[in-house]
């Protein structure tokens, strides 16, 4: 059984920091890529970040500089660092994880940013 479970959403004040976390189990983790989406209220879901199987990185132009995913192939993780959160980060965030036609993901942890 495939599961993503992301943790370290919370409130935050803007320009404060986050780091997201998602474990993985039931699947290959290096072979897949993995990626961090999120969906506001009323917006359709984005890819915030994504990292391949070889490491290699792609950002939406918005969290460029502020954010980074990183993964440990070995303890099937994925994290994602958020620096300089603005509200407009607020949403909840997804850890997907995609081979071929092979598509799962979490169920999602809340990200706030507000004073």
């Amino acid at each position: 059984q495939v599961q993503l479970v992301e943790s370290g959403g919370g409130l935050v004040q803007p320009g404060g920091s986050l780091r997201l976390s998602c474990a993985a189990s039931g699947i290959s983790f290096s072979m897949y890529a993995m990626g961090w989406y999120r969906q506001a209220p009323g917006k359709q879901r984005e890819l915030v970040a994504a990292i391949g199987n070889y490491g290699d990185t792609n950002y939406i132009e918005s969290v460029k500089g502020r954010f980074t995913i990183s993964r440990d192939n070995a303890k099937k993780m994925v994290y994602l660092q958020m620096n300089s959160l603005k509200p407009d980060d607020t949403a909840v965030y997804y850890c997907n994880a995609a081979k071929g036609t092979s598509n799962f993901w979490g169920q999602g942890t809340q990200v706030t940013v507000s004073s």
